[in-house]
């Protein structure tokens, strides 16, 4: 079992910068909490504690700091509910799930009603662990699916908003078009005065804006003046100050003008107003474009299947997606979607598996092959029994790397947030000094100066950028690069991807096809193919190796037992065949073994010049044969490579082949470096070496060899047709195995470290710019006073920018056109992650 868990929280009341740090500060204090990394741009926390980390403690943390978890609650219907021991188990099954807060199983009613951390888990997910313990779980047909629940809320949020701007719009216009109007026109003003009156319309406005910052405008004081309460002030503060510090100002001057000094009486309900309108239609801005940062992900959702044909008692019953269980049988039509991950127990088609390779050639099925979940079924209809369900499913697995590279924090956001803590605060205090510096310095009316001048600070300082600029792009950046096929595990690679100066390739499986041939099979004297092929095969018939299956589909199916069967990885295996011990690898494995080559020696070295891999088998200890194979190099590879030139990049290869083949291949592709018949843990010490000499090194491999080179690399990046080990050692995955992923990669992670340089320079320099600005300190110089209005006006543009330049990512195309991965593939072919 493993000693550590990871939760995903959905959390609300998150408005800027200093938000995000103080929500992580108090995930961090909860005991058993590893790593906390929370994300502005969608809501989200991810947290790796201990495996007995109790959900409702981070719930209470959270709801202590002002940024309450997302709750979520489904009821399950339970099958085999007899006893209260029943009931018991039951609950503990559901309890153990991550996320969980509280379970509880009705006996009467056969029901559960469990509440959990939305974005941790799903009804799905409790089903199949109550019916793991035993009692059959099924998700109430009326419970919405958490995702449909997620973008409900998400559009709700935006729907609310937008009522708030309008109502807040309606109210305000008639104390703009009062108060500025007459400012603007003077004969308005006197028209007004002869009227109604001044101290109507001050009277008037009075009311509009009351029901401005009442209504639309509740919110800000609700959790700005909350925030200020815990000593951790956020944006909602500052709005909450600047628009109460007008609003009060402007109180005294309609109801007691006479505390005021001479002359300073003015009313300014309509910057408070304006304030509330403007941010508000920024927020609303805003929201309508964190929408879209998420496509990416919502678009793999959707290919999710929302029920299939399950046989039971020999009859198809639509069934919930949820309530398939692992072993179901399942009955799928021409057209329907593949529902879950399974192996074809009947029938024959030809499946569209495009979102998983990127090739849009359909793929022939029949008895025995799997089956993935996402994938169309063409124009045959096949049944296939259920291996992998809810979260363990390719699509589901993809759909987690995915948001976690989304919500991953980059080593740049370091520095931001350190800033941003502290930001809120800092600009309560400016606002402060400014007005002292106005009341002391400033020209009569001093009073009115200093607070147009403090209300300005405070409503133009803009922490919502600066939090949302590094999390925005990587969100659009990650996503984007998942429809070109590019899937990144780990968040910071997407940093340190752009920070490579040499690309490091494995050979067979990377450079190659991975598929080879045989191509020549020369017997020592008194040996022969028809006797020694067939052990060769048989000894090889249990390894994965491409060299492996080359030679067992030489020998043809029928093949003796090995046993002993004895991988040495970097020079070969050992096995025993009919009762003879067999060595099969590379001539060092040979030399290591004291075993003769002789004649053969020179034989393999003509075949190694021709490009081709010698091997070389020994039977009892006495060379019997040296074996070629022929690994056809994959299309795509030279392109990569040219590419790779184009960007100032050096190429290397570091490979396990023999130095004569490999030194061939690397002429051919016009590779600058080359190191050879490296064991997997020299492959470690050259990238080593390598990065000493070049900078930053990305290695690209498939094989399980690889892993240790993998996780050594400043960046490792795993084909996505590789072994399960080598994906899950990698930063990067390719979704095929065509290297012109790798350009895409590089492409999509200096587009994505461009688009956050630009967002955090606009963020940081609008603040440093404007924030003086708005104090005043041109008006001495001629220049101007800045309306508290207009400041409002720029601080709800300000994230609005961020967000539409980190949306421009949606925009980037391949680096490599004839690349095969189709535009919307989203997905790697092999389930390990």
């Amino acid at each position: 079992m493993s000693d550590s868990t990871q939760i995903t929280l959905k959390l609300s009341g998150l408005s800027c910068a200093s938000c995000v740090t103080r929500a992580e500060r108090a995930l961090s204090a909860v005991a058993g909490v590893k790593e906390v990394s929370v994300n502005l741009a969608n809501a989200t926390a991810q947290v790796t504690g201990a495996a007995d980390l109790p959900p409702h403690a981070l719930a209470d943390a959270l709801a202590d700091a002002g940024y309450p978890a997302v709750e979520a609650q489904v009821s399950l219907r339970i099958d085999n509910l007899s006893c209260a021991s029943c009931v018991g188990r039951a609950e503990r099954a559901l309890q153990e799930v991550p996320g969980v807060i509280e379970a509880s199983v009705n006996l009467a009613s056969q029901s559960a009603e469990v509440r959990y951390l939305s974005g941790s888990t799903s009804g799905g997910d409790l089903a199949r662990a109550v019916t793991a313990a035993g009692y059959p779980g099924h998700v109430r047909q009326h419970e919405i699916d958490e995702q449909a629940q997620g973008d409900q809320r998400r559009d709700d949020e935006i729907q609310q908003l937008g009522r708030q701007v309008l109502v807040a719009g309606l109210l305000t216009l008639p104390v703009f078009a009062i108060e500025m109007g007459g400012h603007m026109i003077p004969a308005l003003h006197h028209w007004i005065v002869a009227t109604i009156g001044q101290q109507t319309s001050y009277l008037l406005q009075f009311v509009l804006t009351t029901a401005v910052l009442v209504g639309p405008g509740r919110g800000f004081y609700v959790k700005g003046f909350a925030a200020l309460m815990r000593a951790a002030p956020d944006m909602n503060s500052l709005v909450a100050i600047g628009t109460a510090a007008a609003y009060g100002f402007s109180l005294v001057s309609t109801f007691a003008p006479g505390l005021l000094p001479a002359g300073a009486a003015n009313v300014y309900y309509e910057a408070a107003a304006v304030i509330v309108v403007l941010i508000l239609l920024g927020r609303w801005l805003e929201a309508r474009a964190k929408g879209r940062t998420g496509a990416a992900i919502r678009k793999l959702v959707g290919l999710q299947a929302q029920s299939a044909l399950v046989i039971v008692d020999g009859k198809a019953v639509e069934t919930a997606i949820e309530q398939i269980s692992v072993g179901d049988l399942i009955r799928t039509l021409p057209g329907e979607r593949i529902a879950v991950d399974g192996e074809i127990t009947s029938g024959q088609s030809y499946v569209d598996e495009s979102m998983i390779t990127g090739e849009p050639v359909p793929v022939a099925k029949s008895t025995g092959d799997p089956v993935t979940a996402g994938t169309v079924n063409g124009n045959g209809g096949i049944e296939y029994r259920a291996t992998r369900v809810g979260r363990d499913t390719l699509l589901a697995q993809i759909i987690q790397m995915v948001e976690r590279a989304q919500g991953a924090k980059l080593p740049v956001q370091g520095l931001v947030d350190r800033i941003t803590l502290w930001f809120v605060p800092a600009v309560i205090a400016a606002a402060a000094l400014t007005i002292v510096a106005w009341l002391l310095f400033g020209p009569d009316p001093a009073l009115s100066f200093a607070l147009v001048a403090g209300v300005s600070v405070l409503i133009i300082a803009c922490p919502c950028a600066m939090g949302l600029a590094t999390p925005t792009s990587i969100m659009v950046g990650t996503g984007r690069a998942a429809e070109m096929g590019v899937l990144f595990r780990k968040g910071d690679a997407l940093q340190q991807l752009q920070q490579i100066r040499l690309v490091a390739l494995d050979k067979t499986g990377t450079l190659t096809m991975g598929q080879p041939s045989l191509t020549t099979f020369t017997c020592a004297e008194g040996y022969s193919r028809d006797t020694v092929l067939p052990l060769v095969a048989a000894a090889e018939s249990q390894s994965e190796h491409p060299i492996a299956r080359a030679l067992v589909a030489a020998a043809g199916p029928d093949l003796a037992a090995a046993s002993n069967v004895e991988a040495i990885p970097g020079y070969g295996l050992r096995a025993e065949v009919d009762g003879q011990s067999l060595l099969i690898g590379a001539d060092r494995l040979m030399r290591r073994e004291g075993i003769e080559i002789g004649d053969l020696a020179e034989v393999g070295a003509a075949l190694a010049k021709r490009g081709e891999t010698p091997l070389y088998a020994a039977i009892e200890g006495r060379i019997a044969a040296v074996i070629a194979v022929a690994d056809p190099i994959k299309q795509g590879t030279r392109a990569a490579i040219q590419a790779f030139h184009q960007q100032g990049l050096k190429v290397a290869m570091i490979t396990g082949d023999n130095a004569a083949t490999a030194a061939v291949i690397a002429a051919d592709l016009g590779l600058d470096l080359v190191r050879s018949e490296c064991l997997p843990a020299q492959k470690v010490e050259v990238l080593k070496q390598l990065q000493s000499e070049h900078g930053a090194v990305a290695f690209v491999g498939d094989g399980i060899n690889d892993a240790p080179a993998l996780a050594t690399a400043g960046v490792g990046i795993a084909i996505g047709t590789g072994t399960d080990v080598a994906i899950e050692a990698a930063d990067v995955v390719l979704m095929s195995g065509d290297l012109r992923g790798v350009v895409n990669a590089l492409m999509v992670s200096r587009a994505t470290m461009r688009n956050i340089r630009q967002n955090l320079l606009w963020a940081f320099g609008y603040n440093v710019l404007l924030i003086p600005v708005a104090a005043g300190v041109l008006y001495p110089l001629g220049g101007p006073l800045l309306s508290p209005a207009l400041a409002a006006g720029a601080m709800a543009l300000s994230s609005v920018f961020v967000l539409s330049n980190a949306l421009r990512l949606r925009r980037l195309r391949p680096a490599l056109t004839e690349t095969a991965s189709a535009p919307d593939a989203v997905l790697v072919a092999n389930p390990a992650a």
